[in-house]
């Protein structure tokens, strides 16, 4: 819900949001590099890299090391709404993680490891799937 909402608060859909988080978290990215994390076509990639840039939410540049390769990264202007939207989210994860010990935190920590390795395994597992025909045309 928290990713709706800020989804809602950048005026993007999820798929932008969760491509916005990855750019943040990486610095820049290849848009090659991103299609991966994001597990999305090179298409959809270059398609969702238009529309943030055309948003003022991502600068594409050629790759210093690599001048054959462009990468993306966040503007300033992304940079400030990220840290308004999630910054008082951290805050507050950190005030709900101070009444737990080391020991507590280190178990909470373990857990949520391996559910989202879980996770994300049943995702793959799921995209595997043979794809169903479209109920409208069956």
């Amino acid at each position: 819900m928290v990713d709706e909402a800020a989804a809602a608060a950048f005026g993007v859909n999820r798929t932008d949001l969760r491509i916005l988080g990855l750019v943040h978290a990486a610095g820049t990215l290849s848009a090659t590099a991103l299609s991966a994390a994001a597990k999305l076509s090179p298409a959809a990639t270059t398609t969702a890299i238009h529309r943030l840039r055309a948003a003022g939410y991502l600068t594409r540049t050629v790759d210093d090391g690599d001048r054959r390769r462009a990468v993306v990264a966040l503007t300033p202007r992304a940079e400030k709404l990220i840290a308004r939207v999630y910054g008082p989210v951290e805050r507050a994860g950190h005030r709900v993680l101070a009444d737990y010990s080391h020991a507590e935190v280190a178990l909470i920590s373990g857990f949520l490891r391996r559910g989202i390795a879980m996770q994300l395994a049943e995702a793959d597992r799921i995209r595997a799937l043979p794809r169903q025909p479209d109920a409208s045309t069956a």
